[in-house]
């Protein structure tokens, strides 16, 4: 088991996302290169990912979950475990970006019916991370809570800066960036909110 910053990374969260971005292609009847075209995503790059054989960044893995019409915390959540409405610290796994070295976990209880989903970010010093496409089907309502440090947030065209205990309101509706300029990690929580999931079982 890996660690950054004292936070335990599993070795099989690579195949928790594939099980994920599997099931859901395959619930809503979707094939690769449908899928591919949607979210501009190789067809040969997403059947990687869902064989678990690919260690996707996340601007990619936000494509994909922009294709399959949900938000990016989606991808990570556990479908094999029963819902509970109870989250505990100790079940919750972290995920690292291997491109911005970006660390993200997922807060909410796994698979309880709820429009909400909470996800907490560890952004390091100098790090930028940068979502080409945010606009889906369906609208999804996100608010962005500093804990520590320093976020830049750029939403479209304008660029809001952001210190401890400010939050911020927006939807995904188009290209978001996140970065922080200090030399310090940044931890904010991210707060999602997407009509649909609460019919979801």
């Amino acid at each position: 088991m890996k660690e950054m910053a004292g936070v335990p990374l599993p070795e099989n969260i690579d195949t928790r996302i594939a099980n994920r971005v599997r099931t859901l292609r395959t619930e809503r009847q979707i094939t690769l290169e449908t899928l591919a075209a949607r979210s501009r995503v190789s067809r040969s790059m997403i059947s990687l990912i869902e064989r678990g054989e690919s260690s996707a960044t996340a601007v990619v893995l936000e494509k994909i979950a922009t294709g399959l019409n949900v938000s990016l915390a989606t991808l990570f959540e556990d479908s094999s475990r029963p819902a509970n409405p109870v989250s505990r610290h100790a079940d919750r796994v972290s995920w690292r970006d291997p491109q911005s070295g970006y660390v993200r976990r997922n807060i909410s209880p796994a698979n309880f019916p709820s429009q909400i989903q909470i996800v907490e970010v560890d952004l390091p010093a100098g790090a930028c991370v940068a979502y080409e496409t945010g606009a889906r089907e369906e609208s999804i309502d996100q608010q962005i809570w500093v804990q520590e440090g320093r976020v830049e947030v750029t939403v479209g065209n304008e660029t809001h800066r952001l210190s401890e205990n400010d939050c911020l309101a927006m939807q995904l509706n188009e290209p978001v960036a996140f970065r922080n300029r200090s030399r310090k990690v940044a931890r904010y929580l991210v707060v999602l909110s997407q009509p649909s999931r609460s019919s979801r079982t």
